[in-house]
């Protein structure tokens, strides 16, 4: 009311502004007030809303919010209030994938034992796309932190599997799937039983998203690490039933053939290809040395 009494007057509206700014950038307001009301569905849902503005704007101003332990802790205490409300749900797990990006909020978010409140989420909304988004977006910045629970990281790998074969052709999902499933294989959370059809579904995805650069190099790196494990998933990279893995590296190479951080990545799947006799033999008989010498005579100082 004050600002639309002078809106015309600019040192008015500039200090009106400032004093509003400190204010909701004081993020402990917002908390306390949602882990004071937290059965107040509505309250909850105006405050990840502000949180959500308060966060984004930041974001695009480049600004670093510093994120304690009551912001995590508050979010969480939501989470566990409202565990059925998709709509809420929709809204805090957006916000906890944008402050899991910072280590400190990653490690306050796997001390507070968010794994299982996750992996319960996406089982009880698989078909939420923005849901999965997010949620595998957090799986992958604590999958990717020391000091987490071997036996809960092991547990989230046929979740998120389920999440990239339900979005298989939602590109924004998959992407985040893979980057999940990548740092799950990282940790050496999937078992042997795993590796084929685990395997198979990241040959999927490249199938469906070959455009997608960034789903591109997370699906690669999922696979190199899972190729550096075993024998079983090279096997199933030359041997699936929907066309073998080397055509299509080659496919996706000449769709990236200018962007070196997609080409490298593909490097390092084939570099884990080449340890196995019978996958070798297959890429000569697809002639993969042609592709590799294009490689290296455009990528020459790499």
């Amino acid at each position: 009311e004050f600002m639309q009494a002078f809106w015309d007057v600019e040192e008015v509206q500039a200090k009106a502004i400032q004093h509003f700014a400190s204010y909701i950038r004081d993020k402990s307001v917002v908390t306390s007030a949602m882990k004071t009301h937290v059965d107040s569905l509505k309250l909850q849902v105006d405050g990840c809303s502000l949180l959500l503005e308060i966060l984004s704007q930041a974001l695009e101003q480049d600004v670093v919010m510093a994120l304690n332990e009551n912001v995590t802790s508050s979010l969480l205490d939501t989470v566990r209030k409202h565990s059925e409300n998709e709509e809420l749900l929709s809204l805090v797990c957006t916000l906890l994938m944008m402050i899991s990006v910072s280590e400190v909020a990653a490690e306050n978010l796997r001390k507070a034992g968010i794994i299982p409140d996750l992996l319960s989420i996406l089982r009880n909304f698989l078909h939420n796309e923005k849901i999965c988004f997010s949620c595998c977006g957090v799986l992958w910045s604590l999958a990717a932190s020391e000091n987490v629970d071997q036996a809960l990281l092991k547990s989230a790998v046929p979740v998120t599997s389920a999440v990239l074969q339900e979005h298989l052709q939602n590109g924004a999902v998959t992407e985040s799937a893979c980057s999940a499933l990548w740092a799950l294989s990282l940790q050496g959370c999937v078992t042997e039983n795993e590796y084929e059809p685990t395997t198979a579904l990241l040959l999927d995805a490249l199938r469906m998203n070959p455009e997608r650069p960034v789903l591109v190099k997370n699906a690669c790196l999922a696979l190199a690490s899972l190729l550096r494990l075993s024998e079983i998933p090279a096997l199933r990279f030359i041997m699936d039933s929907k066309g073998s893995g080397i055509n299509l590296i080659k496919n996706v190479y000449y769709l990236h053939f200018d962007d070196p951080e997609v080409v490298e990545n593909l490097c390092m799947l084939i570099n884990e290809m080449v340890q196995y006799d019978d996958v070798v033999l297959d890429m000569l008989s697809q002639k993969m040395e042609e592709l590799l010498s294009e490689i290296k005579s455009r990528f020459p100082s790499s």
